[in-house]
């Protein structure tokens, strides 16, 4: 069941809709404790200060921005709800675009968005009318001590609001680029066909986290006493043909298709 952490309106030009926001995604990786080795007891995590020389817990403490060398400015955690923006209580959308003009490297979370009773018309109609133009919405709304550039989008009856990076956020890549080599046209046809071969539908029920189904088999097998063995490490890959290596793909990616049917 899904938990709403924030409530507020999405402002639309002048028509708001009170809605709440939870979280979409949740992690499914066991969780592991840290221990102390000698006795197998977890630690207690405390915090030390050194010019008084005692422990402390997180209710004594505070947030400080360190403006000079040792100088802070110093924000309780209510402050942060206080902060003079509009998007504090609000999604204020900017403008609708074309999904195809946001790269994928900009979305950082996903999250629902709920509408509260009075504003289910609204929101149904601001669904609508994305599902109809084929469009998606870029808002700002804050929350988290932060304002977040975001992306409204219709997910079957609901909107989903993906927080998103801003541009100066996003780390450079132009020095990865390889030099371009040299490609024949036979070796982009194979490459193009070997693509072809694979082409399927996405369907992420078929894919699965296999390292934490077996990381589960493991935690279960060491409650046992069973010893586990390492999987061998795979063979250093060599291309030395690579247009056999493509024809290879390619005859391997039939058999395998043709296995399935």
């Amino acid at each position: 069941m899904a938990r709403s952490f924030w409530k507020g309106a999405i402002s639309f030009g002048l028509v708001a809709i009170p809605v709440r926001m939870s979280l979409a995604t949740e992690s499914r990786t066991p969780g592991f404790h840290l221990l102390h080795r000698k006795c197998l007891t977890r630690p207690k995590q405390v915090l030390y200060c050194p010019k008084d020389a005692e422990y402390f817990g997180l209710k004594d403490t505070s947030r400080g921005y360190e403006y000079t060398k040792d100088q802070y400015v110093v924000f309780e955690e209510n402050e942060f709800e206080r902060i003079p923006v509009k998007t504090m209580h609000t999604i204020d959308i900017r403008g609708f675009v074309e999904p195809k003009e946001i790269d994928p490297i900009y979305f950082r979370g996903s999250h629902y968005l709920e509408p509260e009773e009075l504003g289910v018309k609204p929101y149904c109609l601001l669904r609508d009318a994305l599902v109809k133009t084929k469009r998606v919405a870029v808002a700002k709304v804050a929350f988290q001590r932060r304002e977040h550039l975001c992306c409204l989008r219709p997910l079957g009856q609901i909107l989903v609001l993906h927080t998103m990076y801003y541009p100066d956020e996003i780390v450079p890549r132009d020095e990865l680029a390889p030099a371009r080599p040299e490609v024949t046209p036979a070796e982009m046809e194979l490459a193009t066909k070997l693509v072809s071969t694979l082409a399927v539908g996405f369907s992420p029920e078929q894919y699965k986290d296999e390292y934490t189904e077996t990381l589960r088999k493991i935690v279960e097998a060491k409650v046992q006493g069973q010893e586990i063995e390492a999987a061998p490490a795979p063979a250093e890959a060599v291309v030395e043909d690579l247009m056999s290596a493509l024809r290879s793909s390619i005859e391997e990616a039939r058999r395998a298709s043709a296995a399935k049917k």
